[in-house]
């Protein structure tokens, strides 16, 4: 996109989608009427700083007050808002999670008591947690607004004040291509669950009968001396999903370099896992016998199991791989520039 595309795309984004077309159009033929006839970059630069800042000019096509924090502060503000909000309520719930599965009662059935944990106490310190980032944060830059004097032209990011350049620097990308920020959030917080029931397992997988108190464990399923000795192939692992999560974070869209590296990852989690899982004497022996007296139509039952655990893991990474390189392929928006003569009157 050019300078004009982007910057009608700065304003409009801050719109409600039924006026954006109609803005558009407007904002289009106001910047094209302030053009030579045959205008250059720079024409267009000095032009749109004449307009100012995006929110500022989007704010006026607004019918109410657009800020909670002065107008100085408010991008910058949200940037910050959208950025420390995810992490915060990440480690609330790593941290949930992880405090609930460890204090998880022996004999009780984990999700059922995960679920009523979630229920009970999980949802509030989220909430909690979310006030807390709001509260803090609009006090921070309310503190900053005042006693910062100097003019009073809306900051951009990292305190700089908005200049035309700043539209260069903006990537515009089909939304098949981003990569959400809950995705990459959902995938550390599972990283950190599936790694505490992986050192929790004999308390927490195993065979369950209703009693008297509801379910309750009679076997453990995993030999837990077994998975403690992988504990280095674990650790593995869960470093690589985590990093993976974060360089995706960063990355914030799909490319051909972030879906090899993803596909390389979920080949090296494939080979971890299998290691893990046909490690000799992983099933207890009581587990073993109760899969025999049960799975009497399968020979060798354990490793029937283990075949289709393996199965689903290895149809599971090749979606995901394949859905990584269908994303990266997807084509970007080419640079639709025109001139005042041209499409765009």
């Amino acid at each position: 996109m050019n300078l004009i595309d982007l910057y009608i795309q700065e304003v409009t984004r801050r719109l409600p989608i039924k006026s954006r077309q109609d803005i558009a159009l407007e904002l289009r033929s106001t910047i094209e009427d302030m053009l030579p006839e045959d205008y250059t970059e720079e024409d267009v630069t000095l032009v749109l700083k004449k307009l100012g800042n995006p929110a500022v000019l989007a704010n006026g096509y607004m019918d109410r007050p657009m800020y909670l924090i002065g107008p100085k502060y408010y991008e910058l503000y949200i940037q910050w808002f959208k950025w420390i909000l995810p992490i915060a309520v990440t480690i609330t719930l790593v941290g949930f999670f992880v405090g609930t599965i460890m204090a998880a009662p022996e004999n009780q059935t984990l999700i059922i008591f995960v679920a009523k944990q979630a229920i009970s106490e999980g949802i509030v310190q989220v909430l909690f947690t979310m006030f807390q980032v709001f509260f803090w944060l609009t006090l921070v830059f309310a503190v900053i607004e005042r006693v910062d004097h100097k003019g009073h032209k809306p900051q951009g990011s990292c305190f700089k004040e908005w200049a035309p350049e700043d539209l260069k620097k903006i990537t515009v990308l089909p939304k098949e291509r981003a990569v959400p920020t809950m995705e990459t959030v959902g995938r550390m917080i599972w990283t950190v669950i599936w790694v505490t029931v992986y050192f929790n397992a004999d308390n927490i997988l195993g065979i369950y009968k209703q009693g008297t108190e509801g379910m309750m464990s009679v076997t453990p399923s995993l030999n837990q001396d077994v998975l403690n000795a992988n504990w280095l192939l674990v650790i593995l692992a869960a470093i690589l999903e985590i990093g993976l999560s974060i360089y995706k974070w960063k990355a914030k869209q799909w490319t051909i370099k972030l879906a090899w590296v993803n596909a390389i990852s979920q080949i090296i989690s494939l080979l971890l896992f299998t290691i893990i899982i046909t490690s000799p004497n992983l099933f207890t022996s009581e587990y073993s016998s109760f899969l025999t007296n049960n799975l009497t139509f399968i020979h060798h039952p354990e490793t029937f199991i283990i075949r289709i655990i393996i199965a689903v893991f290895l149809i599971s990474i090749a979606a995901d791989a394949y859905q990584g390189f269908k994303k990266a392929y997807f084509p970007v928006p080419t640079d639709n520039s025109h001139k005042k003569s041209g499409v765009g009157k």
